[in-house]
C-alpha cells in the first residue's frame, strides 16, 4: 500500500476501511468534531443513537450476532465515561469491541481541562487493552493491533482514546499487513499429551456431563461439540453464556445449569464422575457453594485463557486451547466400541420426566406462557434479552437450536442491555427476526433508543414482560426479606404503547392469553420497530432456584 496524507481523524477511517468495518454506534461531541466530518462523506455506515451507553451496547450486540468487532465511538469526559458499562459488559463475557474516544488535546490532559476523563485509567480493569494515542502517526499501528487483540485468543473490548489534536495532525499513513506484540501468543491448538489423558478418561467416565459457556459459540465449536457428545452420549449442560451452543430439544440437552437451571442439570453436575467443562469459567452463579460443587466428579477444563483454569475450581486434566481444535483433536483419540453411560442417561431422564421446566397453566396471562408463544411463532429469531427474570425466562422456555441465537449480559447482569444489543444484532443480521425479550424496569433504562431504530428504520421488536415490580429483586424480597417491597414497585410507572407511538414505533399490547399470538404475529409482519406491553402476572417466580450460598442441588421449593 503506497503512503498517503492525510489527517489523523481521515487515518482512522481508513483504518476501519482496511478492517473491513461496515457500521459505528456513536454520538458526537467537541473532542470527536474532526472524526465526525470525515464521517460525513465516508463509506462507513454511522447510527446515531440517543445515549453512549446504548453505543456500546449495540456495538456488543453486533459482534455476538455477527462474530466480527463491534465498534462504538463517543466524545470525551461524560461520552467516554457513558460507555464504562458496556465496555465492562463486554470484557465480562469476552466480546470483541473497540471503544473509540476523543480526548482534550495533549497539552491539555491532565489538567482538568473541560470534559477531560482518564477514560484510559477508568478501563484499564475492563478492558483487554487500551490506548492513549500520543503521536497521530501511531494510528494506523494502533488500530490493527487493538482489532487483533480484541478478536483472537479470549476475545474482549479493547479502548482507543484519541486527543482533538492528533486528529487534526497530517501523517503520511501506511497500513501494517500484520501484527508483532511480543508476549502476546493465544495458544489454539492444546497440547497432544493433555487431549490423550482426557480421552483416556472420557472413555472410562459411567457418568460424563459437559458442562460448556460461551467459548463454544465464540470459537463457532458447536458442531464438534455435538458430535463428541454423540460419541460418547453424555448429556449437555450450558451456562447462560453457552445457551444455544447445544440445541434445546436435543435428547442429550439437559438445559442450563446453576441457581436457576433445571434440577437435572444441577443433579446431573452433582452425581456425575467426570465434568468435560469447555469454555466457561465456573462462575458463582453456576457453582454455587464451591467447596460442595461436584463432589464425586474428576474435571477435564479446556478454555483458551490459561488465567481461567483452576481459578475458582481445582481441575484434573488442563487443556488451553481454542474449544473448536481441541474439541476436534480429542474426538479423535475416542475410541468406543460401547457406551457405558447407558445406566446414566437413563437417569437422567427419569429426572426429566419427574422435575420438567414447568409453570402453573391456568387463565392468568403468565410470562412463561409469552416466551413459549414467541419461541412457536419465531423459532428461528435472534433472541436479546434485557437482567432479570425475563432473562431466565428467556433461558429456560425459548427452544434454541442454532448456535448465536440467544444474546445476554452474563458475567456483569446489565439492566438495559438488551434493547441497544438487540439493535446492533438487527444491524448486523438483518435478514433475522431480533427480539429484544425485556422487562419493565430494564427497558426503561434505555428506552430513548426508540427514537434510533425509528429513525434508522430497525424494526426490531420489543416483548416486555410487565410485571409492574423490579422482578428479580421483588422475588428476593420475597422469599428472604418477609415481602418487604423495598423500591420494587414500578406499577403504571409508563404507558409502553403510548410510548412507542411517541417515537414513530408501532405499540400494541396483550394483556390475556387469547391476544398473545395475534399481537406476536402482527409485530413481525409489520416490519415495523414494535413494543408489545405484555401484562403478566404480578408475582410470578423464576423457578427453579437455587439460595446464594448453597449447594447446586439445594433447590428452593416455590410451587
Amino acid at each position: 500500500m503506497t503512503k498517503q496524507k492525510m489527517s489523523g481523524a481521515r487515518a482512522v477511517i481508513e483504518s476501519l476501511h482496511c478492517e473491513n468495518v461496515e457500521v459505528i454506534f456513536g454520538y458526537p461531541g467537541g473532542q470527536v468534531l474532526p472524526l465526525y466530518d470525515e464521517l460525513y462523506d465516508a463509506d462507513v455506515r454511522h447510527i446515531l443513537v440517543r445515549h453512549e451507553q446504548a453505543a456500546a451496547h449495540a456495538a456488543d450486540g453486533y459482534a455476538r450476532a455477527t462474530g466480527k468487532a463491534g465498534v462504538c465511538l463517543a466524545t470525551s469526559g461524560p461520552g467516554a465515561t457513558n460507555l464504562v458499562t458496556g465496555i465492562a459488559t463486554a470484557y465480562m463475557d469476552s466480546v470483541p469491541m473497540i471503544a473509540i474516544t476523543g480526548q482534550v488535546p495533549r497539552p491539555l490532559i491532565g489538567y482538568d481541562a473541560f470534559q477531560e476523563a482518564n477514560i484510559t485509567g477508568i478501563t484499564l480493569p475492563i478492558t483487554k487493552h487500551n490506548y492513549l494515542v500520543q503521536d497521530a502517526k501511531d494510528i494506523p499501528r494502533i488500530f490493527k493491533e487493538a482489532f487483533y487483540i480484541a478478536q483472537t485468543g479470549r476475545p474482549g473490548p479493547v479502548l482507543i482514546d484519541i486527543p482533538k489534536d492528533t486528529q487534526i495532525e497530517v501523517i503520511d499513513f501506511e497500513y501494517p499487513q500484520e501484527v508483532k506484540l511480543r508476549g502476546y501468543k493465544p495458544t489454539y491448538a492444546g497440547n497432544e499429551q493433555q487431549i490423550k489423558k482426557a480421552a483416556s478418561l472420557i472413555v472410562k467416565a459411567e457418568k460424563p456431563i459437559f458442562y460448556v459457556g460461551g467459548g463454544i459459540i465464540f470459537s463457532k465449536a458447536a458442531e464438534e461439540l455435538r458430535t463428541l457428545a454423540e460419541t460418547i452420549l453424555a448429556p449437555v449442560t450450558t451456562t447462560l453464556m453457552g445457551m444455544s451452543a447445544f440445541p434445546t430439544a436435543h435428547p442429550l440437552s439437559v438445559g442450563m445449569l446453576g441457581m436457576h437451571g433445571t434440577r437435572y442439570a444441577n443433579y446431573a453436575v452433582q452425581e456425575s464422575d467426570l465434568i468435560i467443562a469447555v469454555g466457561v469459567r465456573f462462575d458463582d452463579r453456576v457453582t454455587g457453594k464451591i467447596s460442595a460443587f461436584a463432589p464425586n466428579a474428576k474435571i477435564i477444563h479446556i478454555d483458551i485463557d490459561p488465567a481461567e483454569i483452576s481459578k475458582n475450581v481445582r481441575v484434573d486434566i488442563p487443556i488451553v486451547g481454542d474449544a473448536k481444535n481441541v474439541l476436534k483433536s480429542l474426538t479423535k483419540y475416542i475410541k468406543i466400541e460401547q457406551a457405558k453411560t447407558d445406566g446414566w442417561i437413563k437417569k437422567i431422564e427419569a429426572w426429566k420426566k419427574e422435575y420438567p421446566l414447568t409453570y402453573k397453566k391456568d387463565k392468568l396471562l403468565r410470562p412463561q406462557y409469552v416466551v413459549e408463544q414467541i419461541s412457536e411463532i419465531c423459532p428461528d429469531a435472534i433472541i436479546v434479552t434485557e437482567v432479570g427474570q425475563n432473562q431466565m425466562w428467556a433461558a429456560q422456555f425459548f427452544n434454541y437450536k442454532t448456535p448465536g441465537t440467544f444474546i445476554s449480559s452474563g458475567g456483569l447482569g446489565t439492566m438495559g442491555y438488551g434493547f441497544p444489543a438487540a439493535i446492533g444484532a438487527k444491524v448486523g443480521k438483518p435478514e433475522s427476526t431480533v427480539i429484544d425479550i425485556s422487562g419493565d424496569g430494564s427497558f426503561q433504562m434505555n428506552s430513548q433508543e426508540l427514537a434510533t431504530v425509528v429513525q434508522e428504520d430497525i424494526p426490531v421488536i420489543v416483548a416486555i414482560l410487565n410485571n409492574g415490580f423490579l422482578g428479580m429483586v421483588r422475588q428476593w424480597q420475597e422469599l428472604f426479606f418477609d415481602r418487604r417491597y423495598s423500591s420494587t414497585c414500578v406499577e403504571n410507572s409508563v404507558d409502553f404503547v403510548k410510548l412507542a407511538q411517541a417515537y414513530g414505533a408501532l405499540g400494541l399490547r396483550a394483556t390475556r392469553k387469547s391476544e398473545v399470538k395475534d399481537v406476536i404475529e402482527e409485530a413481525v409482519a409489520s416490519k415495523r420497530p414494535t413494543v408489545i406491553d405484555f401484562v403478566v402476572e404480578r408475582e410470578e417466580n423464576v423457578s427453579p432456584m437455587v439460595p446464594a450460598g448453597a449447594a447446586i442441588n439445594e433447590i428452593l421449593d416455590l410451587e
